[in-house]
């Protein structure tokens, strides 16, 4: 496929190398700008699952103290 794409693309090779710079560049953008957040939602990421009753809320450890009460 990418050895279609450089046969296709105008030029010699650093003009090749610019455009299909150009075009992964282009790629990045359009994922970032519309894939990704049209997406973001279907994706579970935020969808965290915890378990009540299997700890003990008297043993908990307080942050940066070290000391379990």
């Amino acid at each position: 496929m990418y050895g279609w794409i450089w046969r296709h693309l105008p030029g010699n090779a650093w003009l090749k190398a610019l455009v299909s710079l150009v075009l992964a560049l282009a790629v990045v953008y359009l994922l970032f700008e519309y894939v990704f957040p049209w997406a973001e939602p279907l994706l579970p990421f935020n969808d965290v699952t915890v378990d009540q009753g299997l700890a003990d809320p008297s043993t908990a450890v307080t942050a940066g103290s070290g000391v379990v009460r």
